[in-house]
């Protein structure tokens, strides 16, 4: 199959991640491999190229402009990765160019353009600014550059940062500056350091772990593709050309996702703003209808089982019993269990909390709900880190928790666990079917991490503990808090500016509706439930994107 067939193709696996981007790959691919673009018998070969190059190149060294260096050796029958056109010559690319010989700058004008790493996109070989040094003033040693050059990012150089300089000016000397000795078309040489092959060699031998960089040598002996120069300049113009494609491709892509989310978010909250069971009913058969255009990708799923949530903690997934035991009694229960408690200091007295808020929940109470505050369900806790210096208090068998280990809904262990020497020195355990909260001079915003406890653990100072009164209202407040949470982080006092968050008082203090707790144990059935059909939603499109992108995958294959 040849591009054009692939082309033709591709918007059946556009659905897959990876497709544009691979795509990408395959045109640079073809063509450092010299099957992009149709050979011409009248281009002169690229084999008097390589000796003009050569040639060039000692003239440069007898006119003293450049150090007469190593010879590489020559290219062996192992290195060479495909079989190249009859016209094409393998060079390395320290014969090629003058890579790794670079001068410093010296006196710079305000007006010299300054360039860093950060200011070309990966992978694309965009220009994402152009700033001056009269705005960023070169403290550090600087490479030199005139139009023309290839610039090089060594550093990472999987980010695969490559671009051409369409004026002169100054880089870091995380870019490697170079230039063919004689005539050569410097975007080809863009593309060819760009390519998966070149990108699979330089992986191969970067050096560093945190921030790997190319070494000269090693970027001096790559082999490299070189056709005739005329045909570079053919390469060079269907690349652009087939480029221009994928970004169209690319921005149709996104424009169907952005059309996609707009489309569900607005059929999703029909849903949510159903008024009554039977509402709710109808509204759900009519979203229902378009499920397998809507739920075609893991965010489409996600944002249905936050509506599930949604549903749930307004009284909305399963029917009301005129039968169970209302909220209210519920509660009245649950004051008089604290009191005991506190009374026998087992929960500190209920603290006097200073909310700002005047929001309240958007939402009629269903029959048999109340309001409540989670301070009114329980004890507040907060924790702490146990010194670090002390040997005894780590390595025991009680998990404690920071907020790294919110990640789970259900916390049953931690990778650090403390000593009973710990708690004996006052470290505090929660129990289990507790409810965690990530909390720094606030609710952390954006998201909300909450935990319930599956055993007695201990928290560092970044956690708030809601240890309950009625143990097994805690599956159900945790449903509670996922179904609110955007309500909660979009409409709580904020504070903080480095980390915005909601004030604690706030959130501690907030009238939440809470249902009978009969009804509580029906809502966390069939939010269950209807999780686990979630769950095979996303496990059946996991399967059907692994397929597509085997179908790309192949596809590609059989143009390389």
């Amino acid at each position: 199959m040849n591009l054009r067939g692939v082309l033709s193709n591709w918007e059946l696996f556009a659905g897959s991640p990876q497709a544009v981007p691979r795509l990408r790959e395959l045109i640079l691919q073809l063509a450092v491999q010299g099957k992009l673009v149709p050979q011409d018998p009248k281009d002169e070969p690229a084999s008097e190229l390589l000796k003009k190059i050569k040639l060039e190149k000692e003239r440069w060294a007898k006119e003293g402009k450049i150090k007469r260096d190593k010879p590489l050796a020559e290219i062996e029958e192992e290195e060479k990765p495909f079989e190249l056109p009859n016209s094409w010559v393998w060079g390395r690319l320290g014969e090629i160019t003058n890579y790794g010989a670079t001068t410093k700058a010296g006196a710079l004008l305000p007006t010299t353009w300054v360039l860093d790493m950060e200011d070309i996109e990966k992978s694309s070989g965009r220009l994402l600014q152009r700033i001056l040094f009269s705005e960023r003033p070169a403290l550090s040693d600087k490479n030199c550059f005139v139009k023309g050059d290839v610039l090089y990012g060594k550093l990472r150089p999987y980010l695969n940062k490559v671009i051409v300089a369409d004026e002169d000016g100054i880089c870091t000397t995380e870019i490697i500056p170079f230039r063919c000795y004689g005539d050569f078309e410097p975007r080809y040489f863009q593309i060819a350091l760009s390519s998966p092959l070149f990108l699979d060699y330089v992986n191969a031998r970067s050096y560093g772990m945190k921030m790997p960089r190319l070494g000269t040598e090693d970027a001096r002996n790559a082999v490299l593709a070189l056709p005739p120069l005329a045909e570079q300049s053919r390469i060079v113009t269907r690349v652009q050309e087939l480029m221009q494609l994928c970004d169209a491709l690319e921005a149709k892509v996104t424009l169907e996702a952005q059309q996609h989310e707009t489309l569900l978010r607005t059929l999703l909250a029909t849903l949510t703003q159903s008024a009554s069971g039977e509402d709710l009913a109808q509204n759900w058969q009519r979203v229902s209808d378009h499920f397998p255009l809507l739920l075609d990708r893991v965010e489409a799923i996600d944002a249905l089982e936050q509506t599930i949530l949604q549903l749930a903690v307004r009284g909305l997934l399963v029917p009301q019993n005129p039968t169970d035991e209302p909220a209210s009694a519920l509660l009245k229960k649950i004051r008089a269990e604290k009191d005991k408690l506190i009374a026998m200091g087992e929960m500190k007295r209920d603290k006097s909390l200073q909310s700002n808020t005047q929001v309240e929940a958007p939402i009629s109470l269903p029959v048999g709900w109340s309001s409540v505050s989670l301070s009114e369900l329980g004890d507040f806790r907060s924790g702490k880190t146990p010194n670090t210096g002390t040997p005894r208090y780590w390595g025991g068998s009680i998990p404690w928790i920071s907020s790294k280990d919110m990640k789970s809904p259900v916390i049953v262990d931690s990778e650090d666990h403390i000593t009973q020497a710990a708690l004996d020195d006052g470290l505090a355990i929660v129990p289990e079917q507790s409810i965690l909260i990530v909390v720094r001079s606030g609710i952390l915003r954006r998201t909300l991490p909450v935990a319930v406890t599956a055993v007695p653990v201990t928290v560092n100072q970044d956690l708030k503990a809601l240890v309950l009164v009625q143990r097994d209202l805690a599956e159900y407040l945790h449903l509670l808090l996922r179904g609110w949470e955007q309500f909660i982080l979009t409409n709580l006092t904020k504070v903080g500016t480095t980390v915005e968050s909601v004030r604690f008082d706030d959130f501690a203090s907030f009238p939440f509706p809470l249902p009978p707790l009969a009804e509580q144990h029906r809502i966390v059935t069939r939010v269950t439930e209807l999780r686990q059909l979630c769950a095979a939603l996303r496990s059946r499109l996991a399967q059907s994107s692994q397929i597509q992108a085997q179908l790309a995958q192949a596809l590609v294959a059989e143009c390389g």
